[in-house]
């Protein structure tokens, strides 16, 4: 059974991971809006990537070891992931 301040830490943990997904979700909108010739682009890519990291950080922290749902789910492109430095 969990203490009511267990239930605050995970009530907490979800948000926190909420609010990341939605950062990757504008950085990725923002990544997909540019032509790949752009001169914004790295900007934005090191932008998604780095959203991208603290959301895995978020989900490690919330106990959810693999990322290849979230990769999928979200879309997450190779040049992201690549940054990262998965394969």
């Amino acid at each position: 059974m969990f203490a009511p301040l267990d239930h605050e830490i995970a009530a907490e943990k979800a948000s926190s991971l909420g609010r990341a997904g939605d950062k990757v979700e504008k950085a990725l909108a923002l990544l997909r809006a540019l032509e790949a010739d752009a001169p914004e682009r790295p900007a934005r890519l090191k932008a998604a990537a780095d959203a991208v990291y603290a959301y895995f950080i978020q989900r490690e922290l919330c106990g959810l070891r693999r990322h290849h749902d979230a990769i999928r789910d979200y879309g997450i492109p190779r040049e992201v992931l690549v940054r990262l430095g998965a394969s």
